[in-house]
């Protein structure tokens, strides 16, 4: 059993790395299992024991992150807003080990759905765990902070990715949060309060 296990982890990682290096070159609609199969190494039938076809294959791999990301996003309703920085790292190491995935899904050739489909998940969990704890706010408020600051999430895992994700995980949580918290004033803390800028 577990040489099967073994077997069936390394076969859907050939399968994943072949496929998000080609999604890297061409849209999905032009990928051929026959193509992948080759990229990968593995037979046809190999393939088929896994996915149906290549859009399952997209499909489940964005499935098993998302449900990452959800297991990582309830645990802000079980605590403060102070322990928010704990699920930011979280988020960012789960991000960090999808970085083929996320770089794909970014890229022009990518599933533009995708990027939606996470910030929707963000929404549910963010927007609840702020609820509890700012009363005075409306959800309206809470649902433009949230759209504001997801989107200039996104553009820093952009600009992670595109750094080679040179920094650590820790580090581009206290980036985030710190930069939630105080906008333009980021800049103005005392630099020993500023983690995660390179400084």
């Amino acid at each position: 059993m577990a040489n099967s296990d073994y077997r069936t982890r390394v076969t859907r990682h050939l399968i994943r790395k072949a496929f998000l290096t080609l999604l890297q070159r061409k849209p999905i609609q032009d990928i051929s299992i026959k193509e992948l199969c080759a990229e990968a190494g593995i037979s046809r039938g190999t393939f088929y024991a896994h996915y149906t076809d290549i859009y399952d294959l997209l499909q489940k791999l964005e499935q098993e992150m998302m449900e990452d990301v959800r297991q990582e996003l309830a645990k802000m309703l079980e605590g403060t807003p102070k322990d928010t920085i704990h699920v930011t790292v979280s988020l960012f190491r789960c991000l960090q080990e999808n970085a083929d995935l996320c770089t794909v899904a970014l890229s022009p050739y990518g599933d533009q759905k995708f990027t939606e489909r996470l910030l929707s998940i963000g929404q549910e969990y963010y927007v609840e765990a702020y609820q509890r704890h700012f009363a005075d706010a409306t959800p309206k408020q809470l649902q433009y902070y949230y759209a504001f600051v997801s989107r200039g999430c996104m553009g820093l895992l952009q600009q992670w990715l595109s750094d080679g994700m040179t920094s650590s995980p820790e580090e581009m949580a206290d980036m985030a949060e710190n930069m939630m918290k105080y906008g333009i004033g980021f800049f103005r803390r005392p630099e020993k309060q500023q983690r995660g800028t390179g400084r």
